[in-house]
């Protein structure tokens, strides 16, 4: 599986792109049908102390792309829930796949 990272008023960091990488390695391992990641980090300028750090992820695979988005005060709570989000939407394919 492919991984695409893209920073969007974020420095770029090794940190960030190691957690990411094991939590999708992890999720290519129960679902060998995706091809490709591409995540991205963004910061936006709100009112609540508890949004603003970004993660976007946006997976490839046969039939339409999914997209999970989270928004946290930390960027390892945003991650943990897009990828969350996303593991959901493959088992939910999945089922509907295993009942034809």
């Amino acid at each position: 599986m492919e991984i695409v990272y893209e920073y969007h008023d974020v420095e770029a960091s090794s940190r960030l792109e190691v957690m990411v990488k094991e939590r999708l390695e992890k999720l290519h391992e129960k679902y060998a049908d995706v091809i490709r990641a591409d995540v991205f980090f963004k910061t936006e300028n709100t009112t609540s102390d508890e949004t603003g750090k970004i993660c976007n992820i946006r997976l490839s695979l046969p039939g339409p792309r999914l997209f999970a988005e989270a928004s946290h005060a930390e960027f390892a709570s945003s991650i943990s829930e897009s990828v969350n989000d996303l593991e959901r939407q493959l088992r939910k394919r999945k089922e509907k796949n295993r009942s034809y």
